[in-house]
Parts: C-alpha cells; structure tokens; sequence
C-alpha cells in the first residue's frame, strides 16, 4: 500500500519561510518522479513544482520561481519543498505527488499524470 505523508505547513508572516516534507512508503522511491501541487480554496489543483527520479532535473511553475526548491533525499524516501519569501497568494493546501510508474523521461506538470496522492498539508501566509 502506497503512502505519502506530507508535513510542515503552518502559519507564516508574508517574506517568512517554510518546508514541507513527503514520506514515501510502499512504492520504489528512488525510481519514481515526485511533485508537488497545491490548491487554493475555489480554485482548481495547480501545478508548484517537479523533481525527476535522479534528481537532476527540476521543474518549477512560474508564481514561485526562484522562491520554491524542490528536493530528493532517496536514502530517506522522503521529498521536500523549501519555500522562501512566502506570499499571501502560496496560501492553499499543498499536495505531494508521486507517478505510478517508475522512471520516465518526461516531465510531468498535470495532476492526471501523478497516480499516488498525500492527504495535503496547509500553508496559511498572514501578517
């Protein structure tokens, strides 16, 4: 049975920092894509970042370019998302993803393409 856990979201002040991490359990880590999503309240699930199964390549959306860094450990089947200089408009419920099938030499940005999904954490940005 496949897991994703996702934790450390919260309550942060507009410019503030945070990171999430996806513990994965039950699937082939090291071999599968791994994403990231969030979805805002009345919005659609929107695509925040990617990070390939060798971890050489990551792919980001462009609100949060260079804010957002995605990473890997495999050793910890675990994923992370650092997220700097948050805004009020990062506020949502981040999502963890993870592809259904191993390896890939695609890059993978829609929802329908991840099979594996966490329950999501919430990140609230307020002063």
């Amino acid at each position: 049975q496949v897991q994703l856990v996702e934790s450390g979201g919260g309550l942060m002040q507009p410019g503030g920092s945070l990171r999430l991490s996806c513990a994965a359990s039950g699937l082939t880590f090291s071999s599968r894509v791994m994403g990231w999503f969030r979805q805002a309240p009345g919005k659609e699930r929107e695509f925040v970042a990617t990070i390939n199964w060798g971890a050489g390549n990551t792919y980001y959306a462009d609100s949060v370019k260079g804010r957002f860094t995605i990473s890997r450990d495999n050793a910890k089947s675990t994923v992370y998302l650092q997220m700097n200089s948050l805004k009020p408009e990062d506020t949502a419920v981040y999502y963890c993803a993870a592809r259904r099938s191993p390896y890939g030499g695609n890059t993978y940005f829609a929802a329908h393409e991840y099979g594996f999904w966490g329950q999501g954490t919430q990140v609230t940005v307020s002063s």
